[in-house]
């Protein structure tokens, strides 16, 4: 249960965390860097950001079009563009210089989850002004749902009550987070914004009143907080008692087809398709071209009850969208529901850890409990939680919309 994650607090002199008080974020990754292991995935992960185009997830290869149609969704455009323009506003010559961006930038594809320093875009909001972080939070307020808002806030304060826990308040704090702009703010044409670090990365691309927020990762390590000023704060509660309704109410011959494996540690999952970093996770930072086949139970088969459960679930990971755009994308994830796959691995007890992914043509949805990184868990556990939301066959980022409305493909390859 997410409350026992004190039991897994690492000791104060653990070799993990010693000296982690006298370093900040630079020093941090510095350190790891000396590793092995982490100096092999940052590598291979700074190669894919920098030797690679955008073209956008796909079941087998072939990316499907005219899956998203350009049109008005209500989405606050108005608003956010006030809110960007002020943020503008707040800042100096340098910082402006270093928050925008070409609409073609490779920074949209930056964005990384874990709290290793590596990708540094834009403005690091722990070392602004406290103006300037208020207007980069008011900008994403005017951008999200109230619910959208407070569930990236929740995982910025998460992010700095686990700082806290491990003593090391400058790696990871509520603000160890980068901002940056695309384009320039427009009632009209396309533009956006990304923020992005430890548990916490948010892409959002308006063009007119229509929105795309993907991808999104959402994460917290634990996932409740019971101390200080955020304590009673908790996470992903919803989605979770969800989806172990949905898996209890499939009929038997469905639910067994849709148990990939019964264990997150079952054996007989395949070498490599446990990830660094990732565990279970396909669609994480620098998938944005992952071929990710169908897997499980397409709910064409489900009963209704089913199906409407399936969509009450995915609807808890687009809620971040502002009323307009979260309806739209409801729709869209309705119309495509007899072609949406599910797929489990894990447990369907309360206490047991599991992940699910949600797949059709126009959404892709991850969820999954992961063994400690701060924590001492080698085992995974339901207090420590990702998420993540794609737009599959090319529109992440908004590129299939810029396309139909400008005639450019967006490739995100563009160099500051």
């Amino acid at each position: 249960m997410p409350e026992n994650f004190r039991d897994y607090l690492m000791p104060p002199d653990a070799e993990k965390f010693d000296g982690i008080e006298d370093l900040d974020a630079y020093q941090w990754v510095d350190r790891h860097l000396q590793y092995d292991t982490f100096r092999g995935a940052i590598d291979a992960w700074t190669a894919m950001f920098a030797e690679t185009s955008f073209r956008g997830i796909t079941t087998d290869g072939t990316r499907h079009e005219g899956l998203f149609p350009r049109r008005a969704e209500a989405a606050p455009t108005t608003a956010m563009v006030a809110a960007a323009q002020h943020l503008l506003g707040t800042l100096d010559d340098t910082q402006r210089r270093a928050v925008q961006h070409p609409l073609n930038s490779r920074v949209w594809r930056a964005w990384m989850n874990p709290e290793l320093y590596v990708n540094r875009f834009g403005l690091r909001l722990d070392e602004v002004s406290a103006d300037v972080r208020a207007a980069v939070l008011d900008l994403i307020r005017a951008s999200l749902s109230e619910a959208g808002f407070a569930k990236v806030r929740g995982c910025m304060w998460t992010n700095a009550f686990l700082g806290q826990l491990v003593g090391g308040p400058r790696v990871m704090n509520e603000y160890s987070y980068n901002f940056n702009l695309f384009a320039e703010p427009s009632e009209t044409a396309a533009w956006g914004w990304s923020l992005y670090g430890h548990h916490v990365c948010v892409n959002v691309m308006v063009i007119g009143t229509q929105m795309i927020a993907s991808p999104m990762f959402l994460g917290a390590e634990p996932n409740v907080i019971d101390d200080g000023p955020y304590e009673g704060t908790r996470l992903f509660g919803e989605p979770d008692r969800l989806a172990l309704n949905l898996l209890h109410g499939l009929p038997e011959t469905i639910r067994d087809a849709v148990v990939l494996y019964p264990d997150k540690r079952d054996p007989a999952i395949p070498p490599g398709r446990e990830a660094f970093g990732d565990e279970l996770h396909l669609g994480g930072m620098f998938q944005d071209n992952r071929v990710i086949p169908y897997e499980g139970v397409c709910a064409v088969s489900f009963p209704p009850h089913s199906r409407d459960l399936l969509c009450r679930l995915a609807g808890t990971f687009i809620d971040h969208l502002p009323p307009g755009p979260y309806h739209a994308r409801l729709n869209d994830i309705r119309a495509h529901l007899d072609d949406t796959w599910l797929c489990w691995i894990g447990g369907s007890g309360p206490d047991s850890p599991f992940y699910f992914r949600i797949q059709s043509p126009v959404v892709l949805i991850e969820y999954e409990h992961h063994a400690g990184i701060m924590l001492a868990n080698e085992r995974p556990e339901k207090f420590h939680t990702h998420t993540i939301i794609r737009t599959p066959n090319g529109n992440d980022y908004g590129v299939a919309l810029v396309a139909q409305e400008t005639g450019q493909q967006l490739t995100l390859t563009d160099e500051e």
